[in-house]
């Protein structure tokens, strides 16, 4: 019998997203999560400024149930199907963070050094967040949608813009952690 504490086999959570990528498609529904910021920013009064802002958000309304959904099954997962081991890295991971002076993040999802309060109060780690949200914002608005947009949604729809998005995501995911993070750290 399977136990839900640890990771989730790829043939339940695989068929679990397939489900749901099924059902949206019989109700002519695509999936994205980046889509939802323009939608609370549209609830938020943007639209009085800025035309892209300019749009009928309830439409959008049951996008923001899977936000929401979403946060609440991580919370679910977390507290209650969780044995509080926390995530298990490869030990060749180990051994590049070690190299860049990054340790393990022990259970956690990331490091402390990184993402921890005391990283925070550091010029170099403000700046990193700040271009990288730059860099992200833009690229997602560039690509059309983020990566479990294209890669969830736009691949089940065999649409050649999401694998070409995808694609492109792979490669710079490997530009940035083979050659630009090592430079960084």
């Amino acid at each position: 019998m399977y136990s839900f504490y640890g990771t989730w086999p790829w043939y339940i959570s695989g068929f679990l997203i397939g489900a749901v990528m099924l059902t949206l498609i019989f109700f002519g529904k695509s999936f994205g999560m980046s889509s939802n910021l323009r939608t609370l920013c549209t609830i938020a009064g943007a639209g009085k400024n800025v035309d892209f802002f300019k749009f009928d958000w309830r439409e959008q309304k049951w996008n923001l149930a899977v936000v929401f959904g979403a946060i609440l099954g991580g919370f679910v997962a977390v507290h209650f199907l969780s044995d509080g081991s926390g995530v298990q890295l490869n030990p060749k991971t180990i051994e590049q963070l070690a190299a860049m002076n990054i340790e393990a993040p022990n259970g956690k999802l990331g490091p402390d050094s990184l993402f921890g309060w005391e990283a925070i109060k550091t010029p170099k780690t403000i700046l990193i967040l700040f271009f990288g949200g730059l860099l992200i914002g833009f690229g997602t608005r560039y690509a059309g949608g983020c990566t479990s947009g294209h890669a969830i949604s736009g691949l089940s729809n065999f649409q050649k813009p999401s694998l070409i998005a995808v694609i492109g995501f792979f490669i710079g995911g490997l530009i940035m952690a083979h050659f630009l993070l090592p430079l960084i750290f």
